[in-house]
Order: C-alpha cells, then structure tokens, then sequence
C-alpha cells in the first residue's frame, strides 16, 4: 500500500487544477479521448430487447487492442446459444507478487422508449452540466472509465504489483437471467476472473442540489432478491348469484394484511456503520434516533420514526412488496382465479424459507398459495477491512476534503451477489456522485454531472493504482 499511498501524495497537488478545470468547462486532453470512448459505448444499443452486448464488447476490446493491450490478454466470450450476450475479460499483467484485483461493470441497460424521452436514449447529449443518455450512469460510466485507464497503464508504463482483470457482462439488469455474464464467468471461465476482491457498482456518492458533494458511499452487501406469487383459484359462476367465497377477495385480504406488516428490525456489520456515521452528519430528531436505534436494546419509537423514511426502512429490515396483480377472466362472471406478484428484498442474515413461511402466515388464508420464482442467490456481505476502506478515504480525502466515507448495504441487487457467494469479496466503489432525486437510473432522461464523471475517472484511477501497487 505504501507505493500507492506516495502515488496519491504526489497526485495532489493537480486536484485543484483538475477540478478548476472541469468547472470552466475545459477538459483536458486525456478527458476528451475518454468522453470519445465513453460516447461510443453509450450509443451501441445494449437492451434485452433490440440490443447487443457483444458488439459493446467488440468495441472496447477494439479501443483497448489499439491501446496497447495484447491481444492474447483480451477474451471476448459469449454464451452458447446466445450471440447478443457476449462478455469481456481483460488482463493487465503485473509482477504477480499479490493476488489478482477484478474491475467489474455491466454493459447491459434497461429499456428506454424514445417516445418517453425528452432527449433520443441512445445519443450522448451534453447540456447544462450532464450527460444524459440510457447508461449513461448506470453502468456504462464506470465500463468505460475501467476501459479508459486500463489503456493510460498502458502508456504510462505502469506496473502493478498485481493482475488487474477487467470484466465487462452483459444481462445484469435482467433478473433472473439464463444468460447472465458473472454467473456464466464463474461457471465456465473462473480462472481467467478469479481475484482477491473486486470493485463494483453500488458504492455512488451523493451531491446536494448545488452540486456539492455530500458524501461518498462504500457498498458491502446486498439483499437477496427473490420474487413470489401468491395465488387463489375458485369454481366461479355467475356475477348475478355472487357468493362470499370470491378469489380475488380472498387475494385483496391477504395483501391488505401484507401491507400493514413489518419484518423485524436488524442490523449488521454495515448498516450498524452506516447508522454511526449518518447520526454525525444528520441533525436533530434524526440524528437522535439514529443513535438511540444503534443502542442495546434498540429504542422502538426511534425504529418508527426512521421507519417512515422508505430508505432508512429498506436498511434495516427485509421488505416485502406487492408490484402486479391481475384476475377473473370476464366482467360478468365471478373470478376462478386472482395472482399477485410479490417481490422481496431480504437482509442476508434472513433465511430465504423463513420469509417464505412469515408471507403464509402473515396472509392468514390457507386458499392463497405462496410460490417462489426461480431460486434465489444467497450472497453474505463482504468485511469491511481497512485494506479496503483506508485507500478509498485518502483518494476521496485527496480529491473531495472533508467529504465522508459511508458504509452502506446495498438494498437493490448487482452481480455482485454472484462474485460473494463464490468467496470473491466484491465492493461498490465508484467514486460518482448522482442527484438527490436518482439522477433518472432506470428510469427516464437519465443522466450523470459532467464533473462527476471526470472527477470518478481520475478517482478510480488513482484509486485502482494504490489496490494494485507497484510502479
């Protein structure tokens, strides 16, 4: 660590510079051929729909072929059966005195109707301080970002201590998915990404409505996704004879029942840390009871209180939500059948079962049946180290003074799930900072700061430097 360390030192006296210079608008020359790559990753169409993660692929293994790389360090590797989901493995050799770091980003994103769009989703705009396009966040800014400083190693001379494995995969955003790219890596490909830790999405930071950063979040973990359907089945007959014994009634009581439950109130190694540093930098009722929730026992009020911040909730407890619904078959007939589709979030220390066994019983009607829907990925969060954390505080420290480091769970899900549960400890660290409102992520018109991106690029490059060690 200590080489890395002299790298940041030597580095901070060009922070201000940098930054200046992103404000006034001027990106350097470096900024300018990364915005070029970052333009033409944005613009091939990843969908599930029309969409192809293979050319993506094919065009970063081209730019990092012209960069230097070796051809035979570059794999392009598609799944049987499925030519549009190809994946990149890159290898940036060093001296192998330490083992292997891997650098993941998905290229994959989620669907976007041009007709829902202020601005064409598959076109990089620049305009009033933001990139907007479909991926333009999430994740083909970190993707090239990883692409982009692979290729500046490269002329730089740079050799790191260990092997720096870049992966670029497809179909993270499809859940669940035959052909997902860590999953089919770790299944047919483990030794050409198998790594001491890696870096991941899920670790974005967070900007106030002026701009200024917030804060810098430091992912470990995640919930585990699992969706159920809960369905009631009946003879039917004739809307003119109703009858109390009705299936979507049925159905309607037990969410009803569904939706005034809680799980219970927990807290791990992360969002124990999480709760500690949020209590320094809130203020007030919150900042109270965000101390009081860390104390033995936990103060119940305070847990209430927090409760009704829906984020705050998602933390500390598993969640369980109604998100389709249909039923009957015609307008003048009683319903033979009604289905819900409930999709659950849960706390790694919750077994999946156990869930399954509180949805039975907080529904109370043993004419709704619970189902599962594919098997879930069980995934314990990663420790969170100082040989982690104490290099992304001196790059932050470097960069963004003052700004704290948060740990965080990670509430959604990311293919990292797949990297823990085969022992790879994998980390959201990004070093980019979105809007208080998201920043349009999965959503619509979404974007990213122009600052943000540069200021994470130069952050992960740095940061990759002091992980990876060396000269």
């Amino acid at each position: 660590m200590h080489n890395g360390f002299r790298l940041i030192a030597a580095a901070a006296c060009t922070s201000l510079a940098l930054f200046a210079q992103i404000a006034a608008g001027q990106p350097s020359a470096d900024q300018e051929r990364f915005r070029a790559l970052y333009k033409e990753l944005v613009e091939i169409n990843t969908t599930d729909s029309v969409g192809s993660c293979t050319a993506a692929a094919q065009a970063m293994a081209a730019r990092l072929k012209a960069g230097g790389i070796p051809a035979g360090d570059i794999h392009l590797l598609v799944p049987p059966g499925a030519p549009k989901k190809g994946n990149l493995v890159v290898r940036y050799k060093g001296t192998g005195a330490k083992k292997p770091m891997l650098l993941l980003a998905h290229i994959d994103v989620v669907e976007a109707k041009r007709e829902d769009w202020q601005r064409d989703p598959f076109k990089l705009v620049e305009e009033g301080g933001y990139f907007y396009a479909r991926g333009a966040f999430d994740d083909k800014a970190m993707a090239s970002i990883f692409v982009h400083n692979l290729i500046r190693y490269q002329a730089e001379g740079y050799r790191p201590e260990r092997d720096i494995v870049l992966a670029l995969t497809c179909d993270e955003e499809i859940i669940p998915s035959s052909y997902n790219g860590v999953e089919y890596l770790i299944k047919n490909h483990r030794a050409l990404i198998d790594a001491e830790f890696a870096l991941n999405e899920g670790g974005t930071g967070l900007r106030d409505r002026a701009g200024k950063p917030m804060r810098l979040n430091v992912q470990a973990g995640e919930k585990v996704f699992e969706t159920y359907t809960l369905e009631t089945t009946n003879h039917g007959g004739h809307s003119a004879v109703p009858v109390k014994d009705n299936a979507i009634y049925h159905l309607a009581g037990g969410l009803t029942r569904l939706a005034a439950f809680d799980f219970p109130f927990k807290l791990s190694e992360a969002t124990r840390a999480y709760f500690e540093r949020m209590s320094v930098l809130e203020s007030g009722q919150t900042a109270a009871d965000m101390k009081a929730i860390l104390r033995e026992p936990p103060d119940p009020e305070a847990i209430a209180r927090l409760s009704r911040d829906p984020a705050f909730n998602a933390t500390f407890r598993t969640t369980c939500v109604a998100t389709m619904l249909e039923g009957g078959h015609a307008t003048n007939a009683l319903p033979q059948r009604a289905r819900a589709t409930v999709n659950c979030r849960i706390l790694p220390s919750d077994p999946v079962e156990e869930v399954q066994r509180t949805l039975v019983r907080v529904l109370a009607d043993d004419k709704i049946s619970v189902t599962p829907v594919g098997e879930p990925t069980l995934s314990p969060a990663p420790p969170l180290t100082r040989e982690i954390l104490a290099p992304v505080e001196q790059v932050a420290g470097q960069m963004w003074p003052g700004v704290p480091i948060v740990p965080t769970m990670l509430v959604a899900a990311t293919d990292g799930r797949f990297l823990n549960n085969a022992g790879i400890h994998t980390y959201g660290i990004s070093g980019l900072f979105r809007d208080p409102d998201g920043s349009g992520v999965h959503g619509l018109n979404e974007r990213i700061p122009v600052s943000s991106l540069y200021g994470g690029l130069e952050f992960l490059y740095r940061l990759v430097k002091v992980y990876g060690g060396g000269q």
